[in-house]
């Protein structure tokens, strides 16, 4: 395989927010606090090629991923965001990714074998310029004439959705939002810059925002997210009890934010588990929740049930869903949920790498902390990642939370 030279980041912004709220949030309150992430492949059979033969251009790739630092201007930016404290920023300044956190090896199958280990105000940093370094130089080998013509092609048939989707809206009913979630997962960079510019000129009121904080300053869109698993995940070995994990982790959320950033994941330890906590008391904090896993209407209308058994009005709540979703599926779903509560649309995969080739369903997850093991329980079983199955049935039994079938 080819040593790609030129670096695929090229910019420290070129990050989905949650990785930098969920930083800050670290920092100030658990800074000592120590992550073990791994990385996988969900469909690695599917692969054209072992993802193994990329691996000394990964190597190239990191370290010079760990040279960047923040530019003044995009120090400025993150100061403009009402959420973002002024001494995290003079954190950010001096920060710097170190390369001894992340090592990059291979099994005798063709695998790629990825671990991070280290301080969790370094090691969550590492996520997602990890996986859209994966994702670029595995697809840079399938890359060809006719797949970026299929793959605007594809765009262009969305363009065209989204115009009929903005005639179709109604001005008496909550509006149809839809925002770039697709960094990790990207076939590459300039594409999925390429995607987010062309669907938010066609449409600016639906696709108003992107994870992606690098293009949101580039293009005056709205930089989207709030938290992800491993910020949940990792109260499940700090210094409270593990059935108290979930209510720590909303709380530390809510001090830190004060309001702002208040939509909740519900789905590490799985929805119903998520909803005993989820009591009046953060019903009224958080401003509404986000899907992950599981079938998105049984999950809507237990949000909606829960907040009407609270007296709270669901119309005054949002739901955010962001599990495999297409445009289509993001209407039906819109369709289904508008008349009962407000919803909003994060979409990944099928928006950066709808190419006509199969996207590999790469993910590289916390699966200690602290020394000890965390896990998420999914709504969708194939989700679960751990290597500790013991510690896996404890949760289960804390949570209440029956084996998948």
């Amino acid at each position: 395989m080819t040593v790609t030279s030129a670096p695929i980041i090229t910019s420290l912004l070129d990050n989905d927010l949650y990785k930098f709220t969920m930083l800050q949030a670290m920092l100030h309150q658990f800074p000592q606090t120590h992550g073990v992430y791994r990385f996988r492949c969900r469909n690695n059979s599917e692969a054209v090629y072992p993802l193994a033969d990329i691996k000394e251009s990964l190597e190239q790739q990191l370290d010079m991923l760990c040279e960047l630092r923040f530019l003044e201007d995009e120090l400025e930016y993150l100061r403009g965001l009402r959420f973002i404290r002024s001494d995290f920023v003079d954190y950010l300044e001096l920060f710097k990714l170190k390369r001894r956190f992340i090592t990059v090896s291979t099994d005798s199958k063709g695998r790629l074998l990825i671990d991070i280990e280290g301080p969790m105000i370094q090691a969550m940093f590492f996520e997602v310029f990890v996986l859209a370094i994966v994702n670029e130089l595995y697809f840079n080998a399938l890359s060809s004439p006719s797949v970026i013509e299929e793959g605007q092609r594809r765009l262009d048939d969305k363009v065209a959705l989204l115009h009929q989707y903005a005639k179709q809206q109604s001005t008496d009913k909550p509006p149809f939002i839809v925002a770039d979630f697709g960094t990790r997962r990207r076939f590459s960079k300039s594409w999925q810059a390429h995607v987010v510019e062309t669907l938010h000129k066609a449409e600016p009121k639906i696709v108003s925002g992107t994870s992606n904080v690098y293009l949101a300053k580039q293009l005056g869109m709205t930089p989207i997210g709030t938290m992800a698993h491993e910020f949940m995940q990792a109260f499940q070995a700090l210094d409270v009890r593990l059935r108290d994990s979930q209510k720590a982790a909303l709380e530390s959320w809510v001090h830190e934010y004060r309001g702002d950033l208040g939509i909740a994941l519900t789905d590490v330890v799985g929805m119903d588990a998520f909803l005993r906590d989820f009591d009046l008391y953060f019903a009224k904090l958080f401003d509404g929740l986000r899907h992950d896993s599981g079938d998105p209407y049984i999950w809507g209308d237990k949000a909606i049930a829960h907040y009407q058994k609270l007296k709270i009005d669901p119309k005054t709540k949002i739901l955010t869903f962001s599990d495999g979703l297409t445009l289509e599926k993001a209407w039906e779903l819109h369709q289904y949920f508008k008349e009962r509560i407000r919803t909003s649309f994060g979409i990944g995969t099928n928006l950066t790498n709808d190419m006509g080739i199969t996207p590999i369903n790469i993910v590289l997850k916390l699966v200690e902390c602290n020394g000890q093991p965390v896990a998420k329980l999914s709504d969708s079983p194939g989700k679960t990642m751990i290597n500790n199955d013991t510690y896996l049935a404890y949760l289960r039994q804390v949570f209440e939370v029956d084996e998948p079938e």
